[in-house]
C-alpha cells in the first residue's frame, strides 16, 4: 500500500487526480473508472475535468462504474447516487452518459439487481482505477463494520453513524434511507487499481485501523492491505493517527521522478 500525505485537502485531490489520470493515459481512451460520491474525491474529479476539458487526458470512450445507491428514494431524486454521479463527474468529465452505470436501487428486484452489475462489470473487462472515499467507521462503498471481505453487489442495511453523517445532505434524518445496492469489498478488490481518498480529522482513526491495523470485517476498508496496487492519498489531519508518518513522508520524498505525483 502506498500512503501519500499532502498539506491540505486541495492537495489530496490533485495528487489523488494525477494518479488517476496516470493510469487512465498508460490505458487509452477506453479506461474504465470506478467512481464515488462523498466530499472525498469532489477535488479531483475538478482537477480529472480540467485535464479532460484541456486535452491532457482523454476520456472519449471511457466507461465509469458508480460504487453503491440508496434504496428507497424516487427515480430523479437529486441525491439519489445516479444524480450525483451525473453532476460530479458524467458531465464534468464529458463522459458518455450511456457509458455511466450505477447499481440499480430502484429494480424491482433487488436481489437480482447485485448480480445484474457484477455482470455489467465483468463484461466491461473490470474497473481499471477504482476511486474511494472511506467512511468514519471504516465503511468504503457501503460495505459496512462486519461485512464480508469477499462479498460481492448486494443490499446491505447501512449503520445509523453513516446515516448521520450523510444526514448533511438531506433536510433531516428521516429521508436518509436505511438501505443501499452497493458493490462488495470483494468486488472493489477486483479492480486493477485503487486510489483512496480521505480529508479531515474525522477520518483519521478510520485511517489508522485501515492503514496500519490488522485486516479485520471491523474496519472494513482494511482489507485493502491485501491489494496489490493501491494507493491512499491523505491530508494531515486524516493522517492524524497514523504511526508510521514519517515513514511515508520520506518514501515519497525519495521517489525517482518517474514515480512522483507532483503536479
Amino acid at each position: 500500500m502506498e500512503v501519500i500525505i499532502c498539506p491540505n485537502a486541495e492537495r489530496v485531490g490533485q495528487i489523488g487526480a494525477a494518479k488517476v489520470a496516470r493510469i487512465a493515459s498508460a490505458i487509452g481512451p477506453g479506461v474504465v473508472l470506478g467512481v464515488a460520491t462523498g466530499s472525498s474525491p469532489l477535488a479531483a474529479y475538478a482537477a480529472l475535468a480540467d485535464m479532460a476539458r484541456s486535452g491532457e487526458l482523454d476520456l472519449s470512450e471511457a466507461s465509469a462504474f458508480a460504487l453503491d445507491e440508496y434504496i428507497g428514494l424516487p427515480l430523479g431524486h437529486p441525491e439519489s447516487y445516479r444524480e450525483v454521479i451525473r453532476r460530479t463527474v458524467t458531465e464534468p468529465l464529458g463522459l458518455d452518459p450511456s457509458r455511466v452505470h450505477c447499481p440499480n436501487g430502484f429494480a424491482d428486484d433487488l436481489q437480482a439487481a447485485g448480480p445484474a452489475y457484477e455482470d455489467l462489470i465483468r463484461a466491461a473487462g473490470g474497473v481499471d482505477v477504482q476511486i474511494l472515499g472511506v467512511g468514519s467507521n471504516g465503511h468504503v462503498g457501503f460495505n459496512e463494520p462486519t461485512s464480508s471481505l469477499s462479498s460481492r453487489t448486494r443490499v446491505k442495511t447501512l449503520a445509523d453513524r453513516t446515516r448521520r453523517d450523510n444526514q448533511r445532505f438531506f433536510a433531516s434524518l428521516d429521508e436518509v434511507p436505511h438501505h443501499c445496492l452497493t458493490q462488495g469489498l470483494g468486488t472493489i478488490m477486483d479492480a486493477h487499481n485503487v486510489v483512496l481518498m480521505a480529508s479531515g480529522a474525522a477520518k483519521a482513526k478510520a485511517i489508522a485501523a485501515i492503514v496500519e491495523g490488522p485486516i479485520t470485517a471491523v474496519w472494513p476498508g482494511s482489507v485493502l492491505q491485501l491489494h496489490q496496487h493501491a494507493t491512499v492519498v491523505l491530508d494531515e489531519d486524516a493522517a492524524a493517527c497514523l504511526a508510521m508518518t514519517d515513514y511515508y513522508k520520506t518514501t515519497y520524498a525519495h521517489l525517482p521522478d518517474w514515480q512522483r505525483l507532483d503536479v
